[in-house]
Formats: C-alpha cells, sequence, structure tokens
C-alpha cells in the first residue's frame, strides 16, 4: 500500500475526527455512561457485585476472547463489504442482554460470549469501513485488540499509559502471534488457543493480555448487572450502552489507523497527545 507524504498539518475534517478519538480513548469510560444510565454512583452499583462470582465471570471472559480470536484468525470475511450497522448489534445484543437480565447475573456467564462475538462482528464491519484489509491478519487481529482498549478511558488522559501505550504492547503480542501462524499455519496455531495455553504460547499472551484489559470493563458491566431489580428491560439496556461504547472504541481506533495510513505514524501520535493536553484543559476548565 502506497502511503502519503506526512503532512504539516492536519486537515480541520482530521482533526475533529482525531479529537473526537481522543475523547473515546482516554476521558469517556463505560462506568460513567453506566453510572448515568443507572442515575446512582459507579461505587454504588459495583458494591452489589456478588464476591463469589468472580471465578465464573472471569472463566467467561476469556472464553469470549478465546473465541474471538479464533473467529479472527479463521474466519473473518476480508470479502464482506456490507456498511457498518453499530445500531443493529446493538439492538441484537440488547436482545441478549434482556433475556441474560431475567437471570440476574447468573444469565451474564452463558450471554457474555454470544454478545463478544456479535460485537467482533461489528468491530470488522467499521474496520472495514476505515480501509482495514481484513485478508491479513494483522488487520483482523486489529479488531480483537479493540476489547483491550475498552477499559482505559475514564477521565485518566494520560497519554503513555493509555492507548498508545497499550497498542504497543498487543502490537508486539500480535505480531509474535502472526509468525506462530506463518511457521505452524492456521489450523495448529489457532485450535490450541481454545484448549490449551501451554501448547500455542503466542496466542496464549496475546489472548491474555486482551483478557485482562477487557476484564476490567466487563466488570464495570457485570456491577451492574447484579444491582437489585435490575430485570429484562435493565439487562437490555445496559448491553446497548455496552456494545455501543465497543463501537465507539472501534471506530476511534480505525480512525487513528485510517489517519496513521494518510500522515505517518509519528505524526498521529504526536497530534494525539496534544490532543489529548488540550482535552484535559477543556475539562478542567469545565470544573472550574
Amino acid at each position: 500500500m502506497i502511503r502519503r507524504a506526512p503532512a504539516r498539518t492536519l486537515a480541520p475534517a482530521h482533526e475533529k475526527a482525531l479529537f473526537r478519538a481522543v475523547e473515546l480513548l482516554e476521558f469517556e469510560g463505560l462506568a460513567a455512561k453506566i453510572s448515568k444510565h443507572a442515575g446512582q454512583p459507579a461505587q454504588k452499583l459495583f458494591s452489589s457485585l456478588p464476591g463469589p462470582a468472580a471465578a465464573v465471570l472471569n472463566r467467561a471472559i476469556e472464553k469470549a476472547i478465546l473465541k474471538s480470536l479464533d473467529l479472527a484468525i479463521k474466519s473473518l470475511d476480508p470479502d464482506d463489504r456490507k456498511k457498518p450497522m453499530p445500531r443493529l448489534t446493538a439492538a441484537f445484543t440488547g436482545i441478549t442482554g434482556g433475556l441474560s437480565g431475567l437471570a440476574g447475573f447468573a444469565g451474564l456467564p452463558v450471554e457474555l460470549p454470544v454478545t463478544t462475538l456479535l460485537m467482533l462482528r461489528s468491530i470488522a464491519a467499521i474496520a472495514r469501513h476505515m480501509g482495514e484489509d481484513l485478508s491479513t491478519l494483522e488487520a483482523r487481529l486489529a479488531c480483537v485488540e479493540v476489547f483491550a482498549f475498552g477499559g482505559y478511558a475514564g477521565g485518566k488522559g494520560e497519554v503513555e499509559i493509555g492507548y498508545y501505550a497499550s497498542r504497543a504492547l498487543l502490537g508486539k503480542l500480535a505480531g509474535q502471534v502472526s509468525n506462530a501462524l506463518l511457521e505452524r499455519g492456521v489450523a495448529a496455531a489457532a485450535a490450541p488457543a481454545a484448549t490449551t495455553a501451554a501448547a500455542a504460547p503466542a496466542t496464549a499472551a496475546f489472548a491474555g493480555e486482551v483478557t485482562a484489559r477487557f476484564s476490567a470493563t466487563v466488570w464495570e458491566r457485570a456491577a451492574a448487572s447484579a444491582a437489585p431489580l435490575i430485570g429484562a428491560i435493565g439487562g437490555a439496556s445496559l448491553n446497548v450502552i455496552f456494545t455501543n461504547h465497543f463501537n465507539g472504541i472501534a471506530w476511534s481506533h480505525f480512525t487513528i489507523r485510517r489517519l496513521e495510513r494518510i500522515y505517518g505514524e509519528e505524526f498521529i501520535r504526536q497530534n494525539y497527545a496534544r490532543l489529548s493536553v488540550e482535552r484535559r484543559l477543556l475539562a478542567n476548565k469545565g470544573k472550574a
């Protein structure tokens, strides 16, 4: 792919898009969105999460990411040119969340892998729309990486421990997965990731890192679902918020990658840092 020579300044539309990406990745966390929806502080919601459920939920999170990784490696269709339909995905996950809500927190471990796979399909559609070539493993793994970025928003605004630092680590691990797949073949490298971590260290390391980061966001979702009287309507609403959150993260991630193809990676990284500082100053001014 031919890349254009780096530009000295961002086009106004591109600067606006990058600023919005900074907002979504560094400042607009899921916990705040759930708290706003629930009408009570996040701390109060999270205190209602049943302690013994941790192991069950963690296994469900791991299963969801391993299934997503397996799907990304084997069967994301690079020739599917349908436009992204994030609202339709949110509607579908709202249905699964509503069914899960009937069972309360107990339904979440069953529902989460289904919801995560639906979200991955939506993320892939956004990636294609932003110019990603999903015939490449690198682009497909970038779709799975989106799940790792969802937990780093929420007002910290620290660029070096946020999006770019996370992406650097995940990119390194994804490169190791690609090398493992080239050496072993897709079937040999992908299947063990869903059965035993020891058989495929590269895929296990990548999946483990995504799982650890994804879990922070899922626990926010789980805490809210554990609140008394959440019910089917509440479960559906939470899943819509959850899905829209990750659709926004996907849009941001692939917007940044698209701009990097136009302007160069270092130029966009510098402007990301600049806009993050500007956004933080705006937030502080609003509190004054």
